[in-house]
């Protein structure tokens, strides 16, 4: 039987996550994330799949960020009716994503209404939260990590651990017809090694051909305890400046980690004990909940931690769900360590806290994770001197902090040390830019002997 691969995301670029195999008459699709960056980038959310919705059998989730499960409810509107499978602690956090991506997009659609003029159109939200709470009926049950699904006829998965997120995973498909066996490996989003919170990503086991990602595949990071020495001396200068931090922030991992720096940091009198801290997204302090039921993806160490206490917890800190209440961190004039979402920028709660500090020169904006092209978090790392926030230009005063070490993706000696030197038919690679980590991390392993191919976005790829 014919086994192929389509790209349909996160094809020479970061966003957008979406994989088809086709094998025995079957469709299984593997992610299915949203287009993040500047306008024209996310329009491309609204157009077609490139694939029949109804054709696909099952979906499997790598795990719960936006750019790889955020369209999941426009594939069952427009059609899909099968299985979704995942982790346990992904099923969990895509319940959290997704109704919050629905109110966003609600709400954004709503205020293009109210700012329009002359009459003009806005396009509606891509979906609302029927559409969402509507999708999350399509979950199967919690896949355990290593344990073999039999997806459909013939195509057995296994979940392995990725290390990126709570929950995230790398999907091995095993393809069976007869006598023919083959194998395809999904790297997903793999985890920087070494992390506080979770596990190292499970070494990339035998498989014919690996689809792999390569967001960092151009540079190594900078070591983990000198990125959160760099966070400390961040915020020790903006206190004593009286100003206020912003840590633009993704609400899954990577604001409980700075929590539980922030928390280290206070008790080792790193950071002057008079800072308070707000986590200042709902979807932060619900994902934060989550983790405390999710053991089965934590690091040995962080285990050991959690038997004697509360690792998040600190003095000073504020949980703020309410808008009122994320409304009224804006008064304080100096001395708040505010961690918000998005990550890049390009919604949530952040850009109010961006347009209240960005023009202060006692404030500093830290960012400690990764901005993609067009995003207004990657025009404020390149040195704007201005930014749009809320139909306002901004001028850029603030000190801005840019630390890598912080990156929940593996940097080049991590993929290489991932993907091992295990013979391949084939690699392919996805989530990266193209001009920077992806043609970057090819040259480097076409000097190992391999040549990967890049494929552009709707290319079929015969894998036999």
């Amino acid at each position: 039987m014919p086994l192929t691969y389509a790209c349909h995301g996160a094809a020479r670029e970061v966003t957008g996550s979406c994989h088809l195999i086709e094998a025995g008459g079957h469709r299984l699709l593997v992610d299915c994330g949203m287009f993040q960056g500047d306008r024209d980038t996310e329009a491309a959310n609204a157009q077609p799949f490139g694939f029949d919705p109804a054709s696909v059998d099952a979906l499997l989730l790598t795990h719960a960020h936006l750019d790889h499960c955020g369209r999941i409810p426009l594939l069952v509107r427009q059609g899909f009716h099968g299985r979704i499978l995942a982790t346990s602690a992904t099923r969990e956090l895509v319940r959290v994503v997704l109704l919050d991506a629905a109110s966003l997009q609600v709400e954004d659609a709503a205020h293009a209404s109210r700012s329009s003029r002359n009459g003009q159109d806005h396009a509606a939200p891509l979906y609302d939260l029927d559409d969402a709470l509507h999708a999350l009926d399509f979950f199967d049950r919690g896949v355990g990590y290593d344990e073999a699904t039999e997806v459909v006829p013939g195509i057995v998965a296994r979940f392995l651990d990725a290390g990126h997120i709570l929950g995230s995973a790398s999907v091995r498909l095993d393809v069976r017809d007869g006598e023919l066996h083959r194998s395809v490996l999904f790297s997903g989003d793999l985890g920087n090694p070494g992390r506080p919170l979770l596990r190292d990503p499970t070494p990339a086991p035998d498989a014919d051909y690996v689809v792999m990602e390569c967001t960092y595949g151009d540079r190594p990071h900078r070591p983990l305890p000198d990125s959160v020495q760099e966070l400390f001396r961040a915020i020790r200068e903006t206190a004593q400046r009286h100003g206020n931090v912003v840590i633009p922030t993704f609400a899954l991992e990577r604001a409980q980690e700075i929590l539980y720096y922030l928390h280290q940091g206070l008790r080792e009198g790193a950071i002057p004990a008079h800072v308070r801290v707000f986590l200042d997204s709902p979807m932060a302090i619900s994902a934060t909940e989550i983790f405390r039921r999710h053991p089965e993806c934590f690091d040995q160490a962080f285990l050991d931690v959690l038997r004697h206490g509360d690792p998040f917890a600190m003095e000073g800190l504020h949980f703020t769900r309410s808008s009122v209440e994320s409304m009224a961190i804006n008064n304080i004039d100096g001395g708040a360590v505010i961690l918000a979402g998005s990550g890049m920028c390009n919604g949530g709660r952040v850009r109010h806290h961006l347009k209240h500090n960005l023009w202060r020169e006692r404030s500093s904006v830290v960012f400690v994770g990764y901005a993609a092209e067009g995003t207004l978090a990657r025009r404020i790392v390149d040195g704007a001197s201005s930014v749009r926030v809320f139909n306002e230009d901004i001028p850029v005063r603030a000190q801005v902090w840019t630390i890598n070490g912080f990156s929940a993706h593996a940097d080049r000696p991590s993929l290489l040390a991932w993907l091992g030197d295990r013979p391949r038919r084939q690699v392919l690679l996805v989530h990266g830019e193209y001009e920077r980590g992806m043609r970057c991390f090819a040259n480097v392993l076409a000097s190992r002997g391999l040549a990967p191919q890049m494929p552009r976005m709707g290319e079929r790829i015969d894998l036999d």
